[in-house]
């Protein structure tokens, strides 16, 4: 399992609309991509623009290029792009075996 965490930075006043966005796209459009797993979204406490998105793939592929190599991921821009005061800043993670 694979999380990709995405940083993202909106613009003022528009929380309750971004995080209904989220849930559309993620409903509508990224649980239709091949391995999608969940997710997760969380507002900050100290910066109310700021959101991590927490999504869980099956592996590294499935995001990078079953979902952001296909036509899914301009159906997501669409829905959530507009909200984003600058490009989200994505990273990978997996879990941490001894």
């Amino acid at each position: 399992m694979i999380l990709e965490v995405a940083d993202i930075r909106i613009h003022p006043g528009q929380q309750a609309a971004f995080a209904a966005a989220i849930h559309q796209g993620i409903a509508t459009v990224i649980s239709q991509s091949p391995g999608f797993l969940r997710y997760q979204l969380q507002r900050g406490i100290e910066s109310s623009e700021r959101f991590l998105l927490l999504i869980e793939w099956a592996t590294l592929e499935n995001h990078t290029q079953d979902f952001r190599g296909g036509p899914l991921f301009g159906q997501w821009r669409a829905i959530v792009g507009p909200f984003f005061a600058e490009p989200p800043k994505v990273e990978h993670f997996q879990a941490a075996t001894p």
